[in-house]
């Protein structure tokens, strides 16, 4: 690659205050560090609405611009705080629109963020659904337990900084 890696953070959270943000951020700044081009898709802050496949991308909110973004991420560090032992719908609904054209060959990195220390299973379902649709996920994940982004602060950073080497 001649050129630094694009990498983009996704947070799947809604909330304000949002611990998922905190950490997704986090990791974009140590993407930035390892000489990464970053950008931050905050699906709390773009209007997505509910994917419907009958309908152009230009009919639905921002999700063109969300879809041409992800598309041209070389790398993606994607957080989701933990719902019901699983990820958040705000997450799969952005995932729905974006399939295996936007992550074919596509670096992916996961964290999530819980309220409590249970997220093993939110992580294995992301993995699945990102390896579904052709992405390349990193081995290296982090689970954040009670929304402690200082606690795993540096597991963040290697996990950026194995996204961005996968992407070399």
């Amino acid at each position: 690659m001649d050129r630094p890696p694009f990498v983009v953070g996704v947070c799947g959270s809604r909330r304000h205050e949002s611990h998922t943000r905190a950490a997704v951020r986090r990791a974009l700044d140590a993407a930035a560090d390892a000489g990464a081009e970053t950008d931050l898709l905050d699906l709390g802050a773009v209007d997505l609405p509910l994917y419907h496949p009958d309908r152009d991308l230009d009919e639905q909110g921002d999700a063109a611009d969300a879809v041409a973004l992800t598309d041209r991420a070389d790398a993606l560090l994607v957080g989701s705080p933990v719902y019901h032992g699983s990820y958040a719908s705000t997450l799969k609904n952005w995932h729905d629109y974006c399939g295996s054209d936007e992550f074919d060959d596509t670096v992916v990195g996961l964290l999530a963020v819980a309220g409590g220390s249970n997220y093993a299973v939110t992580l294995e379902h992301m993995r699945s659904t990102f390896r579904h649709v052709h992405a390349d996920v990193v081995s290296e994940q982090v689970g954040v337990p009670n929304g402690d982004v200082a606690d795993v602060a540096d597991r963040l950073d290697d996990l950026a900084h194995e996204v961005v080497a996968a992407t070399r």
